[in-house]
């Protein structure tokens, strides 16, 4: 009889222990679940956040992209309107400066035509006196000319006269008369000079020849071209022989 309520006894306290591990593990099992709910509803609370931050991001890198290609264009249209802007200053320098250009031209042109209305004559009367005052420059240039040539002949025949009439006349020379031998003939005594009639050179003039600044030869012009002259080295005269390139001077120079 003991043993049976010793049995029943150890039974029931089996079952208490085994209710009370039930029970133990019910409550670990529903703190387990009510654990595994939350990091669930956790991990799909941050799983929701990443896609809505990544939607984010990815809005974000597009507006940084149309920014980028917004701050472009609207740089490439700054540009473009700064050159614009200069092309039309440029324009508008260019514009001004004609504009003053045709008001000076204006200004001249009225200027002139009061000057013309000024003199009581007609335009076509001016126009007839310019025609006048060029034919007389022209005129006026031939003369001198003449005077010039007539005045080249009349020292030519002075000189022949004293030459004529004293026998030992020195023929002057242009005192700044400077030349070179360009031909030299030792065999008939003979050379060419670079300078003639359009530098004052006179038949029976004579030359010192020279070379280094020392005495070469002394020559007599015999004849006279318009910008070259033969003379004749004289006898007794030449102190060395005469080379193409030798200076030559007045020897009797005119008095300025």
């Amino acid at each position: 009889m003991l043993l049976r309520i010793s049995l029943i006894v150890a039974i029931i306290a089996g079952l208490a222990v085994a209710v009370l591990n039930m029970v133990t593990v019910k409550e670990k099992v529903v703190t387990t679940q009510k654990n595994l709910k939350e990091q669930t509803l956790g991990r799909q609370k941050a799983e929701s956040e990443l896609a809505d931050t990544r939607q984010k991001l990815d809005k974000t890198e597009k507006d940084l992209v149309l920014t980028k290609q917004t701050l472009e264009t609207t740089t490439a249209e700054r540009d473009q309107a700064l050159s614009e802007v200069a092309a039309q200053t440029r324009r508008a320098d260019k514009l001004t400066d004609d504009l003053n250009k045709t008001r000076r031209e204006r200004d001249d042109a009225q200027a002139e035509l009061a000057a013309y209305t000024g003199t009581g004559y007609t335009p076509p009367q001016i126009v007839a006196f310019g025609k006048d005052i060029k034919a007389l420059q022209d005129t006026l240039a031939g003369a001198r000319a003449e005077n010039e040539l007539l005045g080249k002949e009349l020292k030519k025949t002075k000189t022949e006269l004293a030459i004529y009439k004293t026998p030992d006349f020195q023929v002057p020379l242009p005192p700044g008369l400077r030349g070179k031998v360009l031909v030299s003939d030792p065999k008939w005594n003979f050379v060419v000079i670079n300078v003639g009639e359009d530098q004052g050179v006179l038949e029976q003039g004579e030359l010192l020849v020279n070379r280094d600044g020392k005495l070469v030869a002394k020559v007599k012009v015999r004849t006279v071209q318009k910008d070259r002259s033969i003379a004749n080295i004289i006898p007794g005269w030449q102190l060395g022989e005469v080379v193409e390139g030798d200076q030559v001077i007045p020897a009797h120079p005119a008095s300025s």
